[in-house]
């Protein structure tokens, strides 16, 4: 409403100076669109804020050891949609129904702090890390330049410059980055750059075909990352591994000579340290070798095991890691530096990330600032906005020390070891394999298929075992525990260990609930 109602409203679009005069306290009116004051009440916000961090507290980060509390509370996907209030309306609600759905929202996602969370390969709550997501989405910063991003921008070049000494490298480049997935493709696009620089310019036409090696045990974002850059899954050449999942090199050296043979153009290798499924590590040195005698790009997909570099008990996993041109290392795994925190680290000094992503926008990255713009890192990402993920790993370092996080890893494999003499030791437990890292695999052979013989109806009936348990222990909400078939073998538990929170009478839990689970079947 116009506090001039006798004189003539401006036409849309117009602005009224008689309404803009300094020190006036005029309505000011613009399309129709009162300018006058924030339009939020600030008081009720920071209210809002401080309930919803009570409720945090007291619902998530309290009861996050608590083993007395679920996992998950289980509903079937209709059931949950009546539950919650999903629908957007015209209108706002009022504080206390958002604390309302807050709860609810609590209440009904999966508990991933859990003590008995083994469902992923992350799970745990790290402390630190949390309080440097909370600054994190308070500040809302984006890691681009550093006149919008000093401090995240300083963080991630110091955090960056420790793990590649840890990798072993004199000196190298990286950049964080939303998933170990996006990291493989980082990594592939590199190669295939520093193979041929003008794709970025002239794009495919005109290239040979060109084929890249992975290991038979890789993640499928190999795939998925040769599709997205129009290499094709055709020329994802797999590497068949041997019987623990490791990358045979001798088969690589074959298949390379094969596609040289068949006139195509190799330019880059996949090792994988700590493979999804079994936790296998590939012999880094022996691959390096052929990468060495053909000129190919070795890229090593660390992303589970990179950070057993920070054992200096299990950091000969990886030995031989410091070969590599590129890795991908996750300290959002066994780390717990909160999802997502991901790094992609290059061995190269000469700025070829910069080269292979820089587009110069004008507007970001401006020349003539003054300050030094080489530390305006964002040109290098394949994103324009992007998160300060390496503050959440650098918080926790730096309130854990490299001595802590040494811990961690020997903690969490020595209780893996634990887990593993306990299975051995039970009737009804089969182990797949000794494992190398934290992933164990068994199965469990309920007590009616004990006395079969192990032919095509014994794995038959077997395979259904674990999907039914697994349905069991997630409607009661007891544990959560991953299971998959895998190359020929029916349907096994993958058991993970990360968590800190997680106590040897857990590996016990773990084994008589899955005992009570399915006995009867």
């Amino acid at each position: 409403m116009s506090c001039h109602p006798d004189r003539e409203r401006p036409l849309d679009g117009d602005i009224d100076p008689q309404e803009m005069v300094p020190g006036r306290k005029n309505t000011v009116f613009v399309d129709g669109v009162i300018l006058n004051g924030p339009t939020t009440d600030a008081k009720a916000g920071e209210k809002f804020v401080k309930e919803a961090c009570r409720l945090i507290m007291e619902e998530v980060v309290l009861k996050a050891t608590d083993i007395n509390e679920k996992v998950c509370e289980w509903r079937p996907p209709e059931q949950l949609k009546q539950l919650l209030d999903l629908e957007l309306r015209d209108t706002g609600e009022p504080h206390h129904r958002l604390l309302e759905l807050c709860q609810d929202v609590i209440r009904y996602s999966v508990k991933t702090n859990h003590p008995r969370f083994f469902n992923q390969l992350y799970a745990g709550l790290d402390y630190y890390s949390l309080v440097a997501r909370f600054m994190t989405e308070a500040l809302n910063p984006s890691v681009y330049t550093y006149e919008v991003s000093p401090v995240f921008l300083l963080v991630e070049e110091a955090v960056l410059k420790k793990m590649i000494e840890f990798i072993g490298w004199k000196e190298g480049d990286g950049i964080f980055n939303p998933g170990g997935s996006v990291s493989n493709m980082y990594a592939m696009n590199l190669a295939r750059y520093k193979y041929c620089p003008d794709i970025k310019e002239k794009g495919l036409s005109g290239l040979p075909r060109l084929i890249l090696f992975t290991s038979a045990e890789c993640h499928y974002s190999m795939k998925k990352a040769a599709s997205f850059l129009g290499i094709g899954t055709e020329n994802v050449c797999f590497v068949e591994t041997d019987g623990r999942g490791k990358m045979i090199p001798e088969e690589l050296e074959r298949q390379v000579w094969q596609v040289k043979k068949e006139g195509a153009a190799p330019f880059l290798v996949c090792a994988t340290s700590g493979t999804t499924v079994l936790g296998a590590f590939d012999p880094l040195d022996e691959i390096a070798d052929v990468c060495e005698r053909h000129g190919l790009w070795l890229h090593v997909d660390a992303s589970w095991g990179g950070s057993a570099l920070m054992s200096r008990k299990h950091r000969k996993l990886l030995h031989g890691i410091h070969r590599a041109d590129s890795v991908a290392w996750n300290p959002h795994k066994m780390l717990m530096a909160g999802i997502q925190c991901c790094a992609f680290l290059v061995k190269d000094k000469s700025d070829l990330l910069k080269k292979c992503y820089s587009a110069k926008a004008s507007y970001l990255f401006q020349q003539d600032k003054f300050y030094d713009v080489s530390y305006d890192t964002g040109d290098k990402s394949i994103q324009c906005s992007r998160r300060p993920d390496a503050f959440k790993f650098w918080m926790t370092w730096k309130a854990l020390g490299t001595l802590g996080l040494e811990e961690k890893v020997n903690r969490a494999l020595a209780l893996s070891r634990y887990l593993v003499e306990e299975i051995k030791k039970r009737e009804g437990f089969k182990l797949l394999m000794e494992p190398e890292y934290a992933n164990v695999c068994f199965w469990y052979i309920p007590p009616s298929l004990r006395e079969m013989e192990e032919g095509p109806e014994f794995w038959a009936k077997l395979h259904l075992v674990a999907p039914a348990i697994k349905e069991r222990m997630m409607k009661k909400g007891s544990l959560m525990l991953g299971y998959q078939p895998h190359r020929g073998k029916v349907n096994f538990f993958r058991q993970v260990l990360i968590s800190p929170q997680v106590r040897r009478e857990d590996m016990d839990f773990l084994l008589d609930e899955i005992d009570l689970l399915g006995r009867d079947m």
